[in-house]
């Protein structure tokens, strides 16, 4: 895709008459200029310069061939990380045939579960990890997910700064994908980051002692990582805007109303994620939890705006009926110059407004569309309870289950606003971000350094608010907030169900159980209840 865009644009740019595309100069078969009167249906190879005179253009356009050596140099790197993946992925593949004596052939008919209770067994019988005898399921999901589990941890505590206060606008999230790369970049992976490697917290960073001098290198790497976003933020900026045109003006011809559907947002996503819960896992959660939500969100509306809404359509569409009626009638009407112009964007008014139309059998429930969704994203403020009807509440709502042109437009924007993230309000929690790692990693033997909340321990990270309060020793520092510690010990035992939990997580477990169960006998007169639903998933 990429190589293709660099070509296409470099075409379009270079290789193209546009005025004898847009019969603004006519030719002959010659390529000479002809008078109006004889001029002759353009074709488009009329349009298209021949290859000497192409390349001589491109040749002597400076930024072009500035453009097309970064995108080279890109492509290469990209080139040589997709062949290093390649061997990687041929290696998992002979893993899986020889070790798991899992056929590709019949891969797609394992389940996740199936895979890990052979990789277990495998362990028993040939001890891979010569740390320790056994693995657990804990200890698999520690591996794959170990700086998912990290990044989950700091959007939880709020170390991350993603939530600003802008005039006219207001509480805002932003959080896409160019900003999570250089996070990870600056945490994780990339050259000066805080692991050493793919398991280990670099040593100094375990000590409390120098934690100022850390902090002030770690805000120094976050300004100058800003700064090479800045210079490479023309690069990027056409790039995102070449990408999105490329990738969703057909859709949005075919589809106009698709910019008004919802989909849940990197912060969402991020924010619902339990500890310990693999990509498919929180893939069919939330997937579950899609029509819930979008029913919530669209049983708000204005009626002033329905009204204004009603009028455009119709107009809009009044007009659209004309014209199609003329072209059905004589099919000379489409070369009137701009009529297919005016028949696109008129229908693109007529469904812009419609979507903006409520159903006329909705009825307006919000407290109980909110427990529906509440069954399958399983977390939501406080202050949600009981406010389910307040605009507040749903634009709260709108941060986790945006549009997908909010989402298009946050992506346009972020070669611009991630450098100045990285520059002036990062380095502001480098302090805290050095204490996090240093707080919350812990070492397990067999696995490496981990983020402590992923253990699941209610003793550790627990919160009083919930079963565990007689069980839990953390302070409001360690407490993982709006229930995570519960919720994924939760998620993760029933996901697991083999699994071995801490004594104090499995007491916690064993009392949530008695308590669901009772709940489930007091509401089995009422089986539609959005509470139910909730209480036997």
């Amino acid at each position: 895709q990429f190589l293709f865009v660099v070509t296409f644009s470099t075409f379009l740019l270079c290789c193209v008459e546009y005025d004898v595309l847009f019969a603004n100069r006519p030719v002959n078969q010659s390529g000479g200029a002809v008078p109006l009167a004889e001029r002759a249906k353009v074709t488009l190879p009329d349009a298209v310069l021949p290859a000497p005179q192409c390349a001589h253009r491109i040749r002597t356009n400076g930024w072009v061939i500035f453009l097309l050596v970064m995108a080279a140099v890109f492509w290469l790197y990209r080139l040589v990380k997709v062949l290093c993946s390649l061997l990687s992925y041929w290696e998992i593949r002979n893993f899986y045939i020889k070790a798991l004596h899992i056929p590709s052939d019949r891969l797609c008919n394992y389940s996740w579960q199936e895979v890990q209770a052979r990789l277990i067994l495998l362990q028993r019988e040939q001890q891979m990890c010569v740390h320790k005898r056994e693995l657990t399921e804990l200890d698999i999901y520690h591996r794959i997910l170990r700086f998912k589990n990290y990044t989950v941890a700091m959007v939880n505590k709020s170390l991350l700064p993603v939530r600003f206060r802008l005039p006219l606008l207001g509480p805002v999230v932003f959080l896409t994908q160019g900003l999570k790369y250089n996070l990870e970049l600056l945490f994780f992976w990339g050259p000066g980051s805080l692991f050493q490697n793919k398991w280990n917290l670099q040593p100094q960073y375990k000590r409390a002692g120098s934690r100022l001098e850390l902090a002030q290198r770690l805000a120094r790497t976050m300004v100058l990582l800003g700064l090479a976003n800045l210079l490479l933020c023309p690069f990027v900026l056409v790039w995102q805007v070449l990408y999105a045109f490329f990738s969703y003006t057909e859709v949005i011809k075919r589809e106009p109303g698709s910019l008004g559907a919802r989909r849940w947002s990197l912060y969402g996503r991020h924010y619902l994620r339990h500890f310990n819960e693999l990509n498919h896992e929180l893939q069919a959660r939330l997937s579950r939890g899609y029509k819930p939500a979008t029913k919530y969100m669209n049983s708000f509306t204005s009626p002033l705006l329905t009204v204004l809404a009603k009028n455009v359509g119709f107009f809009a569409g009044s007009l659209l009926a004309v014209l199609i009626v003329l072209t059905v009638y004589d099919e000379d009407v489409l070369t009137v110059q701009h009529i297919l112009t005016a028949i696109t964007l008129l229908g693109l008014v007529v469904t812009v407004a419609r979507s903006f139309i409520p159903d006329e059998h909705l009825v307006w429930c919000p407290e109980q569309l909110l427990q529906c969704v509440l069954a399958h994203i399983h977390y939501m403020p406080n202050h949600w309870q009981g406010n389910a009807s307040k605009a507040d509440t749903r634009a709260e709502m709108a941060q986790l289950f945006q549009y997908k042109a909010v989402f298009i437009l946050e992506e346009l924007l972020s070669p611009i606003v991630t450098p100045l993230i990285l520059i002036f309000a990062l380095p502001a929690h480098a302090l805290d971000i050095i204490d996090f790692f240093r707080n919350f990693t812990v070492e397990v033997v067999g696995v490496g350094d981990i983020c402590s909340f992923a253990q699941l321990d209610v003793r550790h990270h627990g919160h009083p608010q919930w079963l565990s309060a007689a069980h839990t020793e953390a302070s409001v520092y360690q407490q993982a907030e709006d229930g995570k510690t519960e919720l994924s010990l939760m998620h993760f035992a029933i996901t697991n169900p083999r699994w071995q939990p801490p004594p104090r997580s499995e007491l916690f477990l064993s009392q949530l159980k008695e308590k669901v169960q009772q709940d489930a006998a007091a509401t089995t007169r009422l089986p539609e209840a959005p509470l139910t639903a909730s209480l036997l998933s």
